[in-house]
């Protein structure tokens, strides 16, 4: 396969935003993960609304929302885009001392949302650790990546 061109380099090879006022303006979507690893003790804390900053699912939850929101002062090239919908969803799972974050974002523009879903992982899982490191600072954040993603030129990518 051929990998394309940079398309943030212009012909000096000078870092710029890419220009996408010719490019139609249709509904995106973008489904990212991340999990977060923890002790046992940490998630049971967690679980049960017992840690002392308050309720962290929810907090994630807000923040990962938020930060779709704001990718594009967070990211140098990303273009701020009106985002029409943003989700964050977070599962315990026991077995593994962890919990798997999801953010899906939609928007009807003319880039992408692949970052935003993306950062919306990541600044949630941020939260869970900024919420519970005084009783776990070895908590791990781990496996943020792009699930999906539909719309635009290059159509629908599904993560194998």
């Amino acid at each position: 396969m051929l990998m394309p061109t940079f398309t943030h380099l212009d012909e000096q090879g000078s870092v710029r935003m890419v220009d996408v006022s010719e490019k139609p303006a249709t509904v995106r979507a973008a489904v990212a993960q991340g999990v977060i690893t923890m002790q046992a003790e940490t998630l049971d804390l967690i679980r049960d609304q017992r840690a002392k900053k308050g309720n962290v699912l929810e907090t994630a939850r807000i923040a990962g929302v938020m930060a779709a929101k704001r990718t594009a002062e967070l990211i140098p090239m990303c273009h701020p885009l009106p985002i029409t919908h943003a989700k964050v969803d977070l599962f315990l799972q026991p077995e593994t001392h962890s919990i798997r974050i999801e953010a899906a974002v939609r928007v009807v523009g003319q880039t992408g949302v692949e970052m935003e879903a993306l950062t919306a992982v990541s600044i949630a899982a941020l939260t869970i650790y900024d919420m519970c490191k005084s009783y776990d600072r070895a908590m791990t954040i781990s496996d943020v990546y792009l699930l999906e993603k539909s719309g635009g030129k290059s159509g629908t990518y599904v993560r194998k």
